[in-house]
Parts: C-alpha cells; sequence; structure tokens
C-alpha cells in the first residue's frame, strides 16, 4: 500500500510594484552590505542558517522570503539596529492619532447661590 501525499503550494500574496521595487532595493542593499564586509553567500548562508538559494532569493527583493530570515541576514551582517528606525518618527500615524482626540471641555461653571 503506498499513500501519496499532495502538499499544496505556498501561496504567496499579490505585491503592488512599489512593494516589490522596496524589496528589491532592500535586497540589493544587503548584497552590497555583504560585499563591503567581504563576506561570500556561502558564508552569510550559513551563519543565518538558511540555504544559498534563500539567501539569492533574499538578495533579488522576493516576496517568499519570511520576514524573519530578512532579520537573521541583517544580524548576521551586524544590521539589526536599523530596524529600530522602522515606524519611529511616524508622522503620518501621528497626525491621524491627533486628529482622533478629544479635545478637551471645560466643565460647566456651577451656578452661584445668592448669599443673602
Amino acid at each position: 500500500m503506498h499513500i501519496i501525499l499532495y502538499v499544496m503550494p505556498k501561496k504567496l500574496p499579490v505585491l503592488l510594484p512599489s512593494v516589490q521595487r522596496s524589496l528589491e532595493t532592500l535586497g540589493e542593499n544587503i548584497r552590497l552590505a555583504r560585499l563591503r564586509r567581504d563576506l561570500s553567500a556561502e558564508m552569510i548562508a550559513e551563519r543565518a542558517g538558511i540555504s544559498r538559494q534563500t539567501l539569492s532569493a533574499l538578495e533579488n527583493g522576493s516576496g517568499s522570503v519570511s520576514m524573519a530570515t530578512w532579520i537573521q541576514v541583517l544580524f548576521v551582517l551586524g544590521l539589526e539596529k536599523d530596524l529600530e528606525a522602522v515606524a519611529r518618527d511616524d508622522e503620518l500615524g501621528r497626525a491621524l492619532q491627533d486628529a482622533k482626540l478629544p479635545s478637551r471641555r471645560r466643565a460647566r461653571k456651577s451656578p452661584k447661590k445668592d448669599e443673602s
């Protein structure tokens, strides 16, 4: 008796063109950081615990690479601190938040009682 397992292919999100360009730019920046450090792709992949093919996909801006893998590679390159800058100065978010804040209202003055 043979059991055949069918594995569903992983569904990838459809990326907006601007998101795809951002991933490609980030991947290229990571590749340049690796080259500036004179580190081979094999060495980075080994240190990050990923395959050479996954590193290649990451450096090419593939949307199939997990966020954890991106962060692991940044850590191996010593660039994980750059993540702290993400959304730090969120001007749009702060403006939207401020627009929702209720304005302070003064309590009504209580009527004065006649002192007779």
